[in-house]
């Protein structure tokens, strides 16, 4: 029997978010009103160029990304995904930057974000066509599209075009604090239609009010029929249609940089399940992902290490 949001196959289209981060590791904790020393490097990120690039980096052969960019870096960017193995499908702003993120990372690895969208939430109806989705197999949806109306009607868009077409979709809700400003009403409405959701814990117990994170996941299901809710160095919990049906472990790392792991999670995830995993398997690919993802610093795979092996 096929699993909600199994895919079949295709292409996989992810339609989000191409940032410039700065990423600033920084050993002691920052020093108000003076200098801190810290490791600062310049990367290409975003959340949804991030789940393209790992779903290449898994295996997946036919990654494309719909993206705004800002004109000025449009070329560094499109140079950088291809050499991931990803088809930028890149639309250049003439009026806005590329989207700017500042990645304070502490000496636990976890991150502080100071976030310019740029150009992101440019994105409009206007930049869609039903043809993007020819040969697709799945659409991946970044939840930052939901947070300004010009994006969000595409996202909506989108998702209606690939429902015509009986092609999964699945989302990342993005981000806790956008998801509080927004209101919670407000995304879940957005989420209708989805077949799969990839949230954090946070995000999880933020759209349901529920403290336990399996009791957030197992609601959540039963508005997206699959939920794959991801705890970071407690693995991941799979729920499909109103019960918790697997809790994975996740996988021993050296964290030094937890920018992207969620990221390389749902890329993970999405490629096996392209490939025909269930979800508890893909939930497996990508707590190996993540586990990569951790040991790296910026939120791209090293395409010159081969993934975790299983």
């Amino acid at each position: 029997m096929t699993l909600p949001g199994a895919a079949s196959g295709g292409a996989l289209i992810v339609i989000g978010d191409v940032v410039t981060d700065v990423v600033a590791r920084h050993r002691v904790p920052l020093a108000h009103g003076t200098d801190t020393a810290a490791a600062i490097r310049i990367l290409p990120g975003g959340a949804g160029a991030n789940v393209a690039c790992w779903a290449a980096h898994w295996g997946c052969r036919d990654v494309r990304l719909l993206a705004r960019v800002g004109q000025e870096e449009a070329g560094w960017h499109d140079a950088r995904l291809r050499a991931a193995g990803v088809r930028p499908l890149i639309v250049p702003d003439a009026e806005a930057p590329t989207a700017t993120v500042i990645a304070l990372v502490d000496a636990t690895a976890e991150r502080t974000f100071l976030t310019d969208s740029g150009a992101v939430l440019r994105l409009s109806p206007a930049d869609w066509s039903p043809s993007l989705l020819d040969g697709v197999g799945h659409l991946h949806l970044s939840g930052y599209l939901v947070f300004a109306d010009s994006s969000r009607q595409l996202a909506l868009l989108a998702l209606e075009s690939a429902r015509a077409r009986g092609i999964p979709v699945s989302v990342d809700p993005a981000s806790a604090g956008f998801i509080a400003k927004l209101g919670v009403d407000r995304m879940l409405a957005a989420l209708r239609g989805a077949d799969v959701l990839v949230p954090n814990a946070d995000e999880a117990r933020l759209l349901t009010g529920l403290p336990e994170a399996a009791d957030a996941a197992a609601k959540l299901s039963r508005h997206v029929p699959l939920t794959v809710v991801t705890l970071g160095a407690d693995g991941a919990l799979v729920a499909e249609s109103g019960t918790v049906t697997a809790h994975v472990p996740a996988v021993p790392a050296q964290a030094v940089d937890s920018t992207g792991a969620g990221d390389a999670f749902t890329g993970a995830f999405l490629a096996a399940r392209l490939a025909g995993a269930d979800a508890a398997t893909a939930a497996a690919e990508g707590c190996r992902a993540g586990a990569d993802a951790v040991a790296l610093t910026g939120g791209r795979p090293d395409q010159r290490r081969p993934p975790h092996a299983g």
